[in-house]
């Protein structure tokens, strides 16, 4: 009899952990224990990174995999201890209801396996019942507590999983950090821009028509270079093909410097050194910190030359950017709130590439920027 007994059970156990093993027998548990026993529990990684890129997927599925023994484990302790609960729970029930015999009109009591409870009539057969009672109520939340305590150790991430999840998370970060960046250089510039030119080209509308025109020219050729930033941001972020990303490069630093021209700025540039050595992303970098340290001469210079330096040498590119500050500036305090993500992203940007940075005040009267950059990253 015991040897058939635990026959069945290994059977059964066989059985169910075969079960468990399904593919989307996970998920399926997951969802149950999120309806049925209140517990957190995040989608399996797979599932939510199915639309990633194929590698980020594969990795995902493969930490997964490796980890599928807990969901029949899982299935199993879930079997076993809402079995024995709900048999002990019923026994102590109905022992509770049987063992006040007076109502029932006879003696009652309990035998289980050879073990027999009976208790007198009057208050201790209703001090027994009662105690049963409780029993079984405590019994049903201690299986409900111990299945809300396993949920999450066996049906939650595993630690390769969470690896999977972080790696995930922090790509993400970094994209949309890098995205923001992106929108904060070129639109905030191209919007500075075409404000300073929009108020050049109506003041000297009737006086200088052609300076007029030259500004508004120069309005529409920024606006469809931020046109064309956005368009690829926005589909980055709405995780379509996205085309090429513009590449704005230290080549284009003369048409930025024009455009700087055609707002009224008198821009006095220092170029020096072959910029054919200083590529992709460094040159790409160096043309957002120069933009973004002319938009800011923009918005809180107070007039008079801004001084631009850019000198290449075979170790490192040096930018710098010199406008003057203080009183008389022809901009108001308000007219361009910022958010003041500007020189904080800077700082991150050189970070980056390794380099060094100073923003500050350059004497009483003039704000310095000055960056150095390695061409060479360091080993």
């Amino acid at each position: 009899m015991g040897v058939q007994f635990a026959l069945t059970v290994l059977v059964w156990s066989v059985l169910i952990g075969v079960i468990g093993l399904a593919r989307t027998m996970r998920r399926v548990l997951i969802a149950c224990a999120r309806r049925m026993l209140g517990v957190p529990l995040p989608d399996p990684v797979g599932e939510r990174r199915r639309a990633g890129p194929p590698g980020e997927g594969a990795a995902a599925s493969t930490a997964s995999g490796a980890d599928r023994w807990r969901t029949p484990l899982w299935l199993l302790s879930h079997v076993v201890l809402g079995w024995a609960g709900a048999q002990l729970s019923v026994l102590l029930f109905v022992a509770g209801l049987l063992l006040p015999g007076g109502w029932a009109g006879a003696e009652a009591g309990v035998s289980v396996n050879g073990w027999s409870l009976r208790a007198e009539s009057g208050w201790q057969s209703w001090a027994a019942a009662l105690g049963c009672l409780l029993l079984a109520a405590a019994l049903c939340l201690a299986v409900t507590y111990a299945l809300r305590w396993l949920a999450p150790r066996l049906l939650g991430p595993s630690p390769a999983e969470r690896l999977a999840l972080a790696v995930e998370r922090e790509r993400v970060l970094a994209e949309r950090n890098r995205l923001a960046h992106e929108l904060h250089d070129s639109i905030g510039h191209t919007l500075t821009a075409a404000t300073i030119q929009a108020a050049v080209a109506g003041e000297m509308l009737c006086a200088d028509p052609v300076a007029a025109r030259a500004a508004l020219r120069s309005i529409e050729e920024s606006t469809r270079a931020a046109l064309e930033d956005l368009d690829y941001v926005l589909g980055m972020l709405r995780e379509e093909k996205a085309g090429t990303a513009p590449a704005r490069n230290l080549a284009d630093l003369p048409g930025l410097l024009d455009r700087l021209r055609h707002a009224g700025a008198v821009v006095e540039p220092e170029l020096s050194g072959d910029y054919a050595q200083v590529q992709g992303t460094l040159s790409r970098a160096a043309y957002r910190i120069l933009q973004e340290g002319l938009t800011n001469a923009l918005q809180h210079g107070a007039g008079g030359p801004i001084r631009v330096k850019v000198a290449a040498t075979p170790d490192s590119l040096e930018l710098e950017v010199v406008n003057r500050t203080g009183a008389g500036s022809a901009m108001s305090p308000g007219a361009f709130p910022t958010s003041g993500h500007g020189l904080p992203g800077l700082f991150e940007r050189v970070r980056l590439l390794h380099g060094e940075i100073e923003a500050g005040p350059d004497g009483p009267e003039h704000w310095r920027l000055a960056v150095r950059l390695p061409v060479r990253l360091p080993a």
